[in-house]
């Protein structure tokens, strides 16, 4: 496994062997967030101008990443937007290289004569507002020439979702023929649908839930305290710091958290079982479970393509997540979506687990399959929407051909 060319999120968990330890053993930076002056890859930016959030608060400009794929026709009702998960990006297809330190999350899907055919379809998918790869987040530069760090605002998923209509607007996108995102670009996802019902033709809701819970709000609770607590975080303001003096230690270890809830307990039990990392023994000698060696290899990876400031950003803003929300309850929000839609869920998934996909499907009038949503059955956990692509290519081809 290249570290720096595959995402953990979309390949089967696999023992770390030494030659990958080896790529971490430099001190990572203080941020790995894209900055003006790196590579801009396949990038494309669309300055939107000022935005305000929900609480009130002011950014005096706004910008937004995002990668094409395929041909806007001349009607301009061939377009589907895709809208990534927590720690996903814009670049849903193609290799990793200069400005991409991975390569592409979702190749296998959007591809010529792929589910999401490029052939047929003009394929968008953004960064969203608050990211870290190429659109305004706490690590871009504020007015006084300094990063916006802790003077980010407080962003929830309508706010980024007012980002992604500006985008659509300045583009000229009227009417999505598809808007399709899978556990946080679901959220987005579906509250496009309900919001502006008139602009999605098509929708798509992979692994998401109607509403942020209880329990998802706890887990993500201890992942914001972890970082928090990290000294070298300073409250935000570290993008001075040193190669190897950020926050990198807090960050790795909520990105260790997050990937227990992404996968499943069958992936870890049947990939890892009790197998030691090395010949030394992890019973008291200094050596180290294979399962161990796994989340710190991905903890420490992730701390190289991501910021602190911008896992806090969009963490906070999927704990706004609630359809319902000012809306009468999440029935009556639900049964705004005209769109023709496709529920799908992961029966393994423990981070959003199917009673949600089944309720979201409830409630929106047009499904392809009525008040159930598709569950797959899957090994791999939440993750298993990235992974099983022949699967969920077959659900994306009905809808889309619908």
């Amino acid at each position: 496994m290249d570290w720096q060319s595959t995402s953990e999120d979309t390949v089967p968990s696999a023992p770390v062997t030494e030659a990958d330890a080896r790529l971490l053993r430099a001190r990572p930076p203080a941020t790995g967030a894209w900055r003006d002056g790196d590579p801009d890859g396949e990038r494309q930016f669309a300055s939107l101008g000022a935005f305000r959030t929900e609480g009130g608060e002011q950014l005096p400009a706004i910008r937004l990443a995002y990668e094409t794929w395929g041909t806007l026709n001349e009607a301009r009702d061939n377009a589907v937007l895709i809208l990534h998960a927590l720690t996903g990006d814009s670049h849903v297809v193609g290799e990793a290289g200069p400005g991409h330190p991975t390569s592409g999350w979702w190749g296998d899907i959007v591809a010529p004569g792929g589910a999401i055919d490029t052939d047929r379809w003009f394929v968008i998918a953004p960064n969203i507002l608050g990211g870290c790869q190429g659109s305004t987040g706490p690590a871009s530069i504020a007015p006084d020439g300094y990063e916006w760090a802790s003077r980010f605002p407080y962003l929830t998923v309508r706010d980024q979702v007012s980002a992604q209509i500006m985008l659509a607007d300045q583009l000229g996108i009227d009417r999505w023929a598809a808007v399709i995102g899978g556990s946080m670009g679901g959220m987005h996802a579906l509250e496009w649908a309900v919001t502006v019902p008139e602009r999605v033709e098509r929708l798509a809701i992979l692994s998401s839930p109607p509403v942020t819970t209880a329990d998802q709000l706890a887990l993500n609770f201890v992942q914001l305290e972890t970082v928090r607590m990290d000294p070298r975080f300073a409250g935000g303001e570290y993008y001075d710091a040193p190669i190897g003096e950020g926050p990198h230690r807090g960050l790795a270890l909520a990105r260790r958290m997050a990937l227990l809830n992404y996968r499943s307990p069958i992936e870890l039990n049947q990939r890892f079982q009790r197998s030691w990392q090395s010949e030394v023994s992890p019973l008291g000698h200094g050596g180290r479970f294979a399962v161990e060696s796994y989340l710190d290899f991905h903890g420490n990876k992730f701390t190289r393509r991501f910021d602190a400031n911008s896992y806090l950003t969009l963490v906070e803003a999927m704990n706004s997540h609630d359809v319902g929300r000012d809306r009468g309850g999440v029935e009556d929000a639900l049964r705004r979506v005209t769109a023709k839609t496709l529920v799908l869920g992961i029966d393994s998934d423990r981070l959003f687990p199917v009673d949600g996909q089944h309720r979201i499907a409830r409630g929106i009038p047009h499904t392809l399959d009525g008040n159930q949503a598709v569950v797959l059955n899957s090994d791999f956990g939440h993750d298993g929407f990235l992974i099983e692509t022949d699967e969920v290519s077959t659900h994306l081809r009905r809808l889309l051909d619908s």
